[in-house]
């Protein structure tokens, strides 16, 4: 009997080996400053379709491989960050007529529900935006760039490509629409570190 339980124990060891990740826990990941951009684009006067950078952003992302609907991210972007290429625009949209940096110094995101896609990698993630003191739903389409070792870090990485849609009057932030387009479209490129990472720009 105990030579059978040993063949027994030998015979099974590979098996679970091989369902051991189906029990992975999902892994936090510190977002990447140097490879993480958030871009936002809108319509000015018909004429144009001027953009902004947040550079600089912090933030979290929970990515669960074998099960992403129990994956998370959440995100801080200080106005401080914000970049049109214009100072005179920068400083304009950080007054009170704007996103009144001075009283609201942070935009953040917290993802409430992820739901994947039909599509491999493709995700569905719900969230509540804080923008201008404001809290309102934006739903982000996103998809799974890559998940594996970053080369240079030698640290385990994720990479995903997001947007969004959102109207910018209801969080407060309506002057001069429809002039200028209420609607705003939001890209968002990220590369997270399994550890935060010393060196941004590598």
């Amino acid at each position: 009997m105990r030579i059978f339980r040993l063949f027994l124990g030998f015979a099974l060891a590979p098996l679970a080996l091989v369902a051991s990740p189906a029990w992975a826990a999902p892994v936090t990941y510190t977002l990447n400053q140097g490879h993480t951009q958030v871009r936002f684009c809108w319509n000015h006067f018909g004429f144009s379709m001027p953009c902004a950078n947040m550079n600089t952003i912090t933030g979290t992302l929970v990515y669960d491989a074998q099960d992403p609907s129990r994956s998370s991210v959440q995100v801080t972007m200080p106005l401080s960050g914000l970049d049109t290429h214009v100072p005179a625009l920068n400083a304009d949209l950080k007054e009170a007529n704007f996103f009144n940096a001075a009283k609201f110094p942070d935009i953040t995101y917290k993802s409430t529900k992820v739901v994947p896609g039909a599509k491999p990698g493709d995700l569905t993630i719900e969230g509540l935006l804080t923008a201008h003191g404001v809290i309102r739903p934006v739903t982000l389409h996103a998809h799974l760039n890559k998940i594996g070792v970053q080369p240079m870090l030698h640290l385990p990485a994720v990479g995903f490509n997001a947007s969004a849609e959102i109207k910018r009057s209801t969080f407060g932030v309506g002057a001069y629409v429809p002039m200028v387009s209420d609607a705003v479209h939001i890209r968002i490129t990220l590369e997270a570190d399994a550890l935060k990472s010393a060196t941004k720009g590598h």
